[in-house]
């Protein structure tokens, strides 16, 4: 069941319905996103909670591409890898059977 539960942004209060298993996460994510929002403001270059928030959300949204992209790299090379090493173990069997026979 979804209670709400005050929570501060950038020394502003919202209202987040939340249910109870999503709590820690939502508290986590909350101080995430302070953070980004307080290394946004701090550079001075941005003014307006709005234009920080925009600005903090395209941080996040940058770091999280970049991580895919190399996490799906990083898939890619090892299911390259494991192909390579499943084709090599059928023709190790395959000589293997051959030898059995002779």
């Amino acid at each position: 069941m979804s209670k709400p539960i005050n929570v501060t942004l950038l020394d502003k209060e919202y209202l987040i319905a939340c249910s109870e298993e999503e709590r820690d996460i939502l508290h986590r994510a909350i101080e995430f996103l302070n953070q980004k929002m307080r290394e946004v403001k701090s550079s001075g270059k941005v003014i307006g909670s709005e234009r920080i928030a925009v600005m903090a959300a395209l941080h996040i949204a940058h770091e999280l591409l970049q991580y895919k992209d190399r996490n799906e790299s990083y898939t890619s090379n090892v299911d390259s890898l494991i192909r390579r090493l499943q084709s090599k173990i059928d023709d190790a069997l395959v000589k293997g059977k051959q030898m059995e026979i002779q």
